[in-house]
């Protein structure tokens, strides 16, 4: 069932979507052939190399195109700006929210001030 997990041609860099997509699709193959087995041991030496090779591509292509990881650090005051943002709230509504004046929340939001909290 699984000896047909090959790519058509050796790819040695994932270049565009559908790419990586038949990379991905070709990882969980092998992740399915391994479970199925007990265990990534069950997979021949082979089997192995190419799960590697192929994981390293797509790592690639999700640090340099996709941009995965590292995920970036997020600060107070961007969290902060997402939720007011989903909740539809303007500053002076967010200030009424935490109880502080609309300036401070300003500061706060633009970086010039850390909050204290």
């Amino acid at each position: 069932m699984f000896n047909d997990i090959t790519t058509d041609a050796m790819i040695d860099k994932i270049r565009n979507e559908a790419q990586y997509q038949q990379i991905m699709g070709l990882i969980e193959k092998y992740i399915e052939k391994a479970a199925e087995q007990g265990g990534f041991h069950a997979l021949q030496k082979a089997e192995t190399k190419e799960l590697e090779r192929l994981s390293l591509l797509a790592e690639q292509y999700e640090d340099n195109v996709l941009k995965i990881m590292p995920l970036p650090v997020a600060t107070i005051s961007s969290v902060v700006q997402q939720k007011a943002k989903e909740m539809r709230l303007n500053q002076h509504k967010l200030a009424e929210l935490f109880g502080m004046s609309t300036s401070k929340i300003s500061q706060i939001l633009n970086g010039k001030r850390p909050p204290d909290v």
